[in-house]
């Protein structure tokens, strides 16, 4: 699945993760390292959108995330791509905290 808008971008990667794979919703070579830990968690992973501001083909999004007892905000920024599709350039799971 492609997000066709930035705000598509946090549900398809919570499906995604859920699935246990959210690669494709990371430009090449973006996938933090952190990911591989999360991804061993059992628990379903849950998110809500706080904010997604755009400008042309950037997206800044601040996004609450859950995954069982395991929480977050993060600070993403996403591109679109030359297929129309956004992925996330910079994926900060733990925005300002970490």
């Amino acid at each position: 699945m492609i997000a066709r808008n930035p705000e598509e971008l946090p549900s398809l990667f919570a499906a995604a993760f859920n699935d246990g794979d959210p690669s494709g919703c990371y430009e090449p070579g973006a996938q933090p390292a952190e990911l591989a830990g999360h991804l061993a968690l059992t628990q379903e992973m849950t998110v809500v959108t706080r904010k997604v501001v755009t400008r042309g083909d950037l997206a800044l999004l601040i996004v609450d995330w859950r995954i069982g007892d395991v929480t977050g905000m993060a600070t993403d920024v996403a591109r679109r791509g030359s297929d129309g599709g956004w992925r996330y350039a910079i994926d900060n799971p733990f925005g300002v905290e970490a």
